[in-house]
């Protein structure tokens, strides 16, 4: 039997593990009824990762300096000063993104917006956090390290962000530079910190709607590749392999992905235009491995236990073979996915998901 860590890395390489890597991600309420299911802990996140049997884990330095934007009425106000309101629904609810701060602001406000300092990261616990879990696939950043297009736009609205970057706008494209460079320098401490101890980096940009690409690929070459270029050269000169994020409809510039060095696709929709796990695993397979492709709007959802492994199970034939497939949900799983689908999930990778 592989450790994690052994059986990710081999999938990332496109290779057969013993089983397919498997990873977690939920909101807070289908978390919390997994725990109750299971009769963990309210916080006991690690047992319940060990009970699904997640290969993953991620270490990041936090910003621990003094308070950059002010509290505002009703609102969670991030390090960066993004905004979001809680919005109920029938199963729960979510933290939408709101007020949009910089969407009416002029170049000088955008240009002096406050950004959190690298030096102001608490980075102490990084070296620890490796080494106790170094049997894992031990990852550092996430689906928004990188990101230019959602992280703009909860800032600016993604109409205005959208506009700016079609015209390459100097004020926009600067302010996005002076980010990308801090989240690149936190990038650089957290990796020379953990001393071999990060096994893959993960970044993300969403790059699609359902129906169709969001950008040009002639926009992505010229204003987004070479922002994402840097992280990837970063990566690579620790010798680690690179999975990025995309949402929707993104697989047309997974042939830029592979010139650029990325070893690895996450989310994977397949309810997108040209997402579904035969079109990637045909085009791609060998190139690129997945994480990812077991929709959060699908049968987990919306359907019977028995829908969601046979559904599952598809997705194990089809990716499988050859290796280069790591199972996991589209995106966080939603407080509307009943309790008993996530566990059939889970133990359909189990069962269904060994070589």
């Amino acid at each position: 039997m592989m450790t994690s860590k052994e059986r990710v890395l081999t999938a990332f390489a496109s290779q057969e593990p013993d089983r397919v890597p498997i990873n977690y991600e939920a909101n807070a309420g289908v978390d919390a009824r997994l725990k109750a299911h299971f009769k963990l802990d309210a916080g006991d996140c690690k047992g319940l990762r060990d009970r699904l049997g997640v290969d993953f884990c991620g270490v990041n330095a936090w910003y621990n300096g003094p308070r950059l934007h002010a509290k505002v009425p009703d609102r969670n106000v991030g390090v960066w000063g993004e905004r979001t309101r809680w919005v109920a629904h029938g199963s729960g609810g979510y933290w939408d993104f709101c007020d949009f701060p910089l969407q009416h602001a002029s170049d000088e406000e955008i240009a002096n917006w406050p950004m959190p300092s690298p030096d102001q990261h608490n980075y102490s616990r990084v070296e620890a956090v490796c080494k106790e879990n170094g049997s894992y696939a031990v990852f550092t950043g996430h689906p928004g390290t990188g990101d230019i297009i959602n992280s703009t736009g909860f800032l600016l609205g993604m109409e205005e962000t959208l506009v700016r970057l079609m015209l390459e706008d100097p004020v926009l494209l600067a302010f996005i530079d002076r980010r990308l460079e801090i989240m690149l320098e936190v990038m650089r401490r957290t990796l020379e910190i953990a001393k071999g101890g990060v096994d893959f980096v993960w970044l993300g940009e969403d790059l699609g709607t359902q129906i169709a690409p969001m950008i040009s690929l002639d926009m992505y070459r010229r204003v987004l590749r070479p922002r994402h270029q840097r992280f990837i050269d970063l990566a690579k000169s620790f010798n680690l392999p690179v999975m990025i994020h995309t949402c929707g409809c993104s697989s047309w510039a997974y042939e830029d992905f592979v010139e650029m060095g990325i070893n690895v696709v996450d989310t994977l929709q397949p309810e997108a235009v040209n997402m579904s796990p035969r079109y990637l695993k045909d085009k791609f397979g060998g190139r690129l491995a997945f994480h990812g492709c077991i929709s959060t709007a699908g049968p987990v959802a919306f359907g019977t236990v028995e829908e969601t492994i046979a559904d599952c199970r598809k997705t194990l034939d089809i990716m499988m073979p050859g290796g280069g497939y790591c199972f996991a949900p589209t995106h966080a799983l939603q407080d509307n996915s009943p309790t008993e689908n996530v566990v059939a999930m889970y133990e359909t990778a189990h069962k269904y998901g060994k070589y």
